[in-house]
């Protein structure tokens, strides 16, 4: 049995400890579990790039449209149960990706759990972000976004013992048993909230729709999403087709999320100082080196080099991104949390499917690779020319 939903006073550093595992389970482990899975998989069923690829962007087309729907400005019923049904359904998709075997039974898990992780990140964001900011504590959104990188490096490390023997569909199994009690984790931190009172309701402004700096913030967003994807999605393929770094995989992947833990916190020390926007820009242009890395250095140091670029920014920019729109948004940012995070997802949505398609035509993934890493300066060139208000 959950928790009860009798609305309670948190404890902040509780607060973001159940955003943390509610990003871990759906985000960290829901979402990304797929990169370190993916070579046992392909080799045991035979996938090609492209239908790798295509799995891949189905999670994220069922992200996009996650987005949106969590974009409507009245949902039935409490953010909780929103939030708590999504991680449900997102650790069960997960483990059922064990349980079958056809290419069309991927694609719809895979949207299915890409809606419920876009679900956990609009409304985790919203519900935690809220709360932390009225209790006077919003540095500790740090922790709550440290969830990715840290269900990442659990990833890391369970889907290898998983993989003993070579069965890709014990990995998918434990993933999700491992996502399930983030479920029973985040219902336990986060407890309900007491409705506002029906004045302070009406009195609520809604989100604007983006438009002049949101405009270009947004796509921007939406350029990172097909920047970071490609690597995000491939690096462990990438390893695979190198015999001399294959006993690199579960190293290279930890360091990922290793790196992507802290970085919240440290791209949030650099934006109080350099501002959101040249922040964000910075952050966008040293991850297109670890994106360059991952296909022009061969051998362990461009793997290593990668990996950490790659997760010491890409979640910074994804909090970046949502605190520019919390700035664009006025009193409830949950709308324009949604339409940013539909931005991105149309970004992801492109990558993997061209980057498996370029891979099957050229033979590997240096152009697919470049070009998200091309993606990736025009993202920063876009948000140095963003001013977002001030406070």
């Amino acid at each position: 049995m959950l928790p009860s939903s009798r609305p309670t006073r948190p404890q902040p550093v509780a607060l973001a400890i159940g955003g943390l595992i509610a990003l871990a389970s759906a985000i960290g482990i829901g979402r990304f579990a797929y990169t370190p899975i993916l070579p046992a998989m392909a080799e045991g069923l035979g996938l090609s790039k492209g239908e790798a690829g295509l799995i891949a962007s189905a999670n994220f087309i069922g992200y996009l449209l996650g987005a949106l729907l969590a974009a409507a400005p009245r949902l039935p019923g409490s953010r909780r149960a929103w939030l708590l049904a999504a991680l449900g359904l997102g650790a069960a998709t997960t483990a059922a990706m064990g349980l079958v075997t056809t290419l069309p039974a991927f694609l719809l898990l895979r949207g299915l759990g890409g809606a419920a992780s876009a679900f956990v990140l609009v409304l985790s964001s919203s519900v935690v972000l809220d709360r932390l900011a009225r209790a006077g504590r919003p540095g500790l959104s740090a922790l709550h976004f440290a969830g990715v990188g840290c269900g990442i490096a659990l990833s890391a490390l369970l889907v290898p013992a998983a993989l003993e023997g070579g069965d890709w569909r014990r990995a998918w199994l434990a993933t999700g048993a491992a996502a399930a009690a983030g479920l029973l984790g985040t219902a336990w931190l986060v407890p309900a909230e007491a409705p506002p009172p029906p004045a302070a309701r009406a009195a609520r402004p809604a989100a604007p729709v983006p438009a002049g700096p949101a405009a270009g913030w947004a796509v921007a967003y939406g350029l990172f999403g097909f920047g970071y994807v490609v690597t995000a999605t491939f690096l462990i393929a990438i390893l695979r087709a190198s015999p001399a770094l294959r006993p690199l995989e579960a190293v290279v992947w930890l360091l990922v999320g290793l790196a992507a833990a802290p970085s919240v916190a440290l791209w949030g020390w650099i934006a109080a100082r350099r501002g959101l926007e040249a922040s964000l820009a910075a952050a966008c242009g040293i991850e297109a080196v670890g994106v360059a890395a991952s296909v022009l250095w061969p051998g362990a140091a461009g793997a290593l080099l990668a990996a950490v670029l790659l997760g010491g920014t890409f979640m910074g920019i994804t909090a970046l991104g949502l605190a520019g729109g919390r700035r664009l948004a006025g009193a409830d940012p949950t709308r324009l949390f949604a339409l940013l995070t539909a931005a991105f997802g149309v970004g992801q949505i492109v990558g993997p499917a061209v980057a498996g398609w370029l891979h099957d035509w050229t033979g590997d993934f240096r152009l697919p690779s470049l070009l998200a890493a091309g993606a990736l300066l025009a993202a920063a060139g876009l948000a140095l020319g963003v001013r977002l208000p001030r406070g």
